[in-house]
């Protein structure tokens, strides 16, 4: 049987090393931010690859679990080096990220007791509500186009919120929903989606018929799935026989695996299942930590899903069982880093030679624009969880039939807070700061009332 397989270097290998590692030290700003500094090095700058087919990637990478950002670096790198590629680009993506978080996770851990980092903290929380405020705004303008979606985010919304959803349900139902509504009457969800038509800004340096790419076949599934398989579960196999299946280490690269295949639509969309089950399920850590955590993954490079390597590192720290705090915080960080990531690979090195067929194929099409709508909803109930912990010194459980609702004590409002909230929203919406300006400023207000010593914090 012969090929028509290109050889796998479309550029030098070394140049695309170098180009990876400019683009990983510039991810800030979530999905948005990663994917526009993967288009003007890629497309713009360095030509290599066409807007056209850079947005065909970006598409396929958005049906999948999983920060598209990163996955969309893997395909790419896939089209210009191969496997080889791929992996590096992937990597390398993530890497600043996470040497960064970690060393913050230490310094968290290490000091956070002390005024100045709790004033410090006290001040990123506010900002995070505001920043998760901004989240829901954008991806509902885009989003958001007809009734019919606006009605599948407050669904989700109220399923979360009042009902007590759990989250994995609510992305099923939408997309369920969403494609079978498509199939009664075709165009009723996708016709009113937003579609971004961008034509050639100039023609890529490489042609796309030069681009790697690979036959689909039984064998190379059967392949890539295995060692993808192994690689993701066999560290979480160690563990488990090292620690005991009741581990913190088993139960985070159990829980961690999970929520990697069904993080739809971002980090923001499972961030407040993540942050139910690690706080009131697991008891890892407060959700006064998990605000302060995504401050952190908010100021770091890298995808805000890197925030479960926060989550896991204290979990550890505070249950280390056989192992030293220390080292049980940095074992479990980097296992939940592993289990996070993996997969986003599998996914795309899995299904890059059927992109084809999936992006023409109008059902599937139906069922993300569900979902994305559904995860406006999703946002929104995750700035609620943020804002209700972070503006409120105690809240309260009301379980009445299905109706599982948290609510505030208004006598516990905390002013300073609430101030510094006030200040984010406005610098993030009326003046258009960016995300880590706003980051500074809030940390500095907090900081700044902590050592005057006003109460509320």
């Amino acid at each position: 049987m012969t090929t028509t397989e290109p050889r796998p270097d479309v550029v030098p290998f070394g140049q695309a090393v170098r180009a990876w590692f400019t683009i990983s030290l510039q991810t800030f700003g979530g999905p948005a931010g990663q994917i526009a500094v993967m288009q003007h090095h890629l497309v713009d700058e360095r030509r290599w690859i066409g807007q056209k087919r850079f947005l065909h990637a970006l598409n396929f990478c958005m049906l999948l679990p999983g920060p598209e950002a990163q996955q969309l670096a893997i395909y790419v790198g896939w089209l210009l080096n191969g496997l080889r590629g791929g992996l590096v680009a992937g990597t390398l993506f993530v890497l600043p990220g996470v040497v960064a978080l970690l060393v913050l996770s230490g310094v968290y851990v290490a000091y956070g007791d002390t005024t100045v980092v709790t004033a410090l903290f006290a001040g990123l929380g506010p900002a995070v509500i505001a920043i998760v405020a901004q989240a829901v705004w954008r991806v509902g303008n885009r989003a958001l186009t007809s009734r019919v979606l606006l009605g599948f985010a407050v669904a989700a919304f109220v399923a979360l919120a009042v009902l007590g959803t759990p989250f994995p349900i609510v992305i099923a139902v939408a997309a369920v929903a969403s494609w079978a509504l498509h199939r009664r009457r075709p165009g009723l969800i996708t016709a009113g989606a937003a579609h971004q038509a961008a034509g050639e800004t100039s023609p890529p340096l490489i042609p796309d018929d030069t681009l790697h790419h690979e036959q689909p076949s039984a064998r190379r599934n059967i392949t890539v799935l295995a060692v993808g398989l192994v690689a993701w579960f066999a560290p979480v196999a160690a563990f488990a026989l090292a620690t005991g299946g009741d581990s913190v280490y088993t139960e985070q690269g159990l829980f961690f695996s999970g929520t990697a295949v069904v993080t739809f639509g971002g980090a923001y969309a499972v961030l407040a299942f993540v942050a139910q089950r690690a706080v009131e399920h697991y008891g890892w850590l407060t959700a006064g930590d998990m605000v302060r955590g995504l401050a952190l993954a908010e100021s770091t490079p890298g995808p805000l899903i890197m925030v479960v390597q926060f989550v896991a590192f204290l979990g550890a720290y505070h249950q280390p069982g056989p192992l030293d705090p220390w080292t049980a915080g940095i074992a479990a960080s980097l296992l939940t880093t592993w289990v996070t990531f993996v997969p986003c690979f599998l996914f795309v090195l899995l299904g890059a030679p059927y992109i084809e067929r999936l992006r023409g194929n109008e059902g599937i099409s139906a069922a993300l624009t569900g979902i994305t709508a559904a995860v406006v909803g999703v946002i929104a109930n995750l700035g609620l969880y943020f804002a209700l912990h972070t503006l409120f010194a105690r809240t309260d459980t009301v379980d009445a039939g299905i109706i599982h609702l948290t609510v505030p004590d208004p006598g516990t409002l905390r002013p300073v807070p609430l101030a510094i909230t006030v200040v984010a929203v406005a610098l993030i919406f009326w003046r258009k700061w960016s995300v880590l300006r706003v980051l500074a400023v809030c940390g500095l207000l907090g900081l700044v009332a902590g050592l005057a010593g006003l109460p509320g914090l």
